[in-house]
Parts: C-alpha cells; structure tokens; sequence
C-alpha cells in the first residue's frame, strides 16, 4: 500500500512540473493594437526581456564554453526565379481601344436610330420609334425628350444626308446628353503629404472586389503607389481574391479575420498607405442591400474612422449596368449614406442599355467615371463621352 501512496505523490509532483513547463512556452506574441481584438490577424513578437548585466559571473570550472560562431558571408539576395509583376497599359486610350466591345452589344441602338434617320421623310411614327429606342436603352424620359426635340430640328437640314453625316449628328447629340463638361478626374493622388483614400461601395453581386483590383491595375500602369484594404470581411474569400489581384501587380493588400470589423481593416489600410507613404490606398467594402438601413450606417462608420487617419479623396459606387433603372434607386440610398463622387458601371459589354450613363448623370449628378466592359483584367477604362457615344452609335471603324 506504501509504494502505491508513494507512486500516486511521484506522478502528481511530475504533473505539476509539466503543466508550469508548458504554460512558460507559450506563444510569445501580442496584437498590434486594442483595435486587433475586433477583427484584425496581425501579430508581432513581445520585445524580449532585458539580460541582468550586473549579475556576478558563476564559476563553472566543469562547464563547457561553446565557441562563438564563425562569420559566414550570405551571397547577395536574388529575386524568386520566375516571379515577374504584371505591367498594366496605362489608362489613356483604354475606352478607345475596348469600344469594339462596347459597340457590339450596343449595335442595335446605333443601328436603329441610323435605319430611321435615313429614311426619306419622318412621320411621328418614325419618330416614336426613336423614342422607344432610347428608352429601350435606359436613356431617361428627360434625356430622350431632349434628343429627339434637336433631331427633329436638324434632321429638316440634313434630309438628303449621307449615313456619315447621319452618325456624326447621333454622335453629337449623345455626347451633349452624356455630360462632356463634367469633373470625371479620380480623387487618387497626395495631397497635404497623405493618400488619396478611394473607398468602394456597391450592391451585392455587382463586381466590387473585381472592379478594385482592375482599379489598382489603372493606378499601376498610371505609375502610382497603391495600397488596398479586404475591409469585405463578410463574404468567404474575398480578402484572398483580392489579395491575389494585388499580388499580380505587386500591390500590397492589408486584411483582417473572416467576419471581423471592416472598420479596423479599413483604419490598418490607410495607416500602412500614410506610413508606407504610398500615393493611393483603395477600401474594398462588403456588398449591403440598399434597403438595410444598418448595413448603410456601417458605411458611414468606415468612413468616419478612415478619416481619423486620412481625408476620403473618392467614394464610388459601383453599378451593375444590367440592373437598368433600379441602379438609379440604389445609387440614391448610397449616396445618402457616404456622399458618392463617381459611379463606376460594370458588366456593359453584356447588356444593350448602355443609356444607363446618362440616366444616372441627369438624375443624380453624379458623373460616370469608369465603366467595366468585360471580364479581362484591363477591360476596366476611364469614362470618356465622345468615345462611348461613337460605341454606341458604331459603325465608325
């Protein structure tokens, strides 16, 4: 019985012992800020502790010294073999060099207001029917009514035109209606020695993270810094596709856990932007349904935060140019909740309703500064007016 008591005191006292041992390795890191413990991932070693220098030397006559290492020269530092950055085009002329794709799926707009415009003599039959093709178009009631008010007054003169004189006519009367004179400069560089700060907000499903990274291609190929912010912490993989976006152009992104605070993120990004002393830092933000007004009041709160570290240069709103009139709706309750600046249309190489540009413009105010026209990495292109409307119209190549 005496060597079971006995036995039984010897495992607890090594219980014991192993317990302190493991508790004393424990991980040797801490979070960055108290902002972390919301959502953020990254870490950085505990400095280590002070030596006691003024500890009197122990002889230890049976104890080995090890020698101190041998210096050792490192050859100098090569990059990975085969990793290359991609080099994006820079973004002058990019609408010019896609409005083949734009024309394509616009064709039967430009097609249509050329077959009856050619016509000898236009009745008001003729004329509804270039009503309803603009409509048709998502051009607006407002902006139709005023383009086929001049096209009425001009067709008198050139009854007898020729089809080029016919297009030049549709190609003016669509740039007018397109806002020619409006500011379409994006807000992405320094200014009072801090970034310019460009914040994405969109609907769900509209290309948000996408339009991001093609973003960062234009900024690249203009020459600029970027840095980009995965404050989408909400959908599963999205701060890793667009990680992967930025890889490819050597952009680097800041990221936080899976279902953590977007504003953190958010703050991290344009931090390393001021720090970093990079020309533009770009915010990817979760996709929220215009009609959730808390999921709206996040927004504000991102942008307020940001703020705290740097001004928002840019706020825009990215449209799926499929969804026709109720991306007017939306862009109405965005706007409310962050003051959008610009509106960046995706997926216009798919849909015949390119006249959403213009419905957007007159109803809001707000300028169309790019527009997505495929899914290829550069098909992203600064808006021009005088560009698209010859795309729209076609027939000029």
């Amino acid at each position: 019985m005496e060597f079971v008591l006995i036995a039984i005191a010897i495992l607890v006292v090594a219980l014991i012992i192993g317990i302190s041992l493991l508790v004393g390795r424990g991980r040797r890191t801490t979070r960055l800020d108290d902002d972390a413990a919301a959502g953020t991932t990254l870490t950085r070693p505990r400095p280590a502790e002070p030596r006691a220098e003024a500890a009197a030397p122990v002889d230890q006559p049976d104890v080995v010294q090890p020698e101190a290492p041998p210096s050792i020269e490192l050859p100098p530092a090569e990059p990975e073999p085969g990793l290359t950055f991609e080099t994006p085009p820079p973004s002058a002329g990019r609408l010019i060099r896609l409005r083949s794709r734009l024309a394509r799926s616009q064709s039967s707009l430009g097609r249509g207001l050329l077959t009856v415009l050619a016509r000898e003599k236009l009745t008001e039959d003729d004329w509804e029917e270039v009503e309803e093709l603009l409509l048709a178009a998502d051009v607006g009631v407002a902006a139709t009514t005023q383009i086929v008010e001049r096209l009425r007054t001009k067709s008198l003169v050139l009854a007898t035109a020729s089809g080029a004189d016919l297009r030049e006519l549709l190609v003016e009367e669509l740039t007018a209606v397109l806002g020619p004179d409006l500011d379409r400069s994006l807000g992405t560089d320094r200014h009072d020695g801090r970034p310019g700060v460009v914040l994405v907000v969109g609907v769900n499903g509209a290309g948000k993270t996408t339009t991001v990274g093609k973003i960062a291609r234009v900024l690249v190929g203009d020459g600029k810094s970027v840095v980009l912010g995965a404050a989408d912490t909400f959908r599963a993989a999205a701060a890793d596709q667009l990680e992967t976006w930025g890889e490819r152009v050597g952009v680097l992104t800041v990221r936080g856990r899976e279902g953590g605070d977007p504003a953190s993120v958010a703050f991290e990004a344009v931090r390393t932007g001021v720090e970093g002393e990079v020309d533009t830092v770009v915010v990817d933000t979760a996709g929220r349904l215009h009609t959730k007004s808390g999921l709206m009041d996040e927004l504000g709160k991102i942008k307020r935060v940001v703020e705290k570290v740097s001004p928002v240069t840019e706020v825009l709103l990215v449209l799926d140019a499929t969804t026709g009139q109720n991306g007017i709706v939306q862009a109405r309750v965005f706007t409310e909740a962050v003051t959008v600046t610009g509106v960046v249309l995706t997926k216009l190489d798919g849909t015949a309703k390119g006249g959403i540009v213009v419905s957007v413009q007159r109803e809001l105010g707000i300028p169309v500064k790019l527009i997505g026209l495929g899914e290829g990495a550069d098909d992203l292109a600064p808006f021009e007016p005088r560009a698209f409307a010859e795309a729209l119209v076609g027939g000029g190549d």
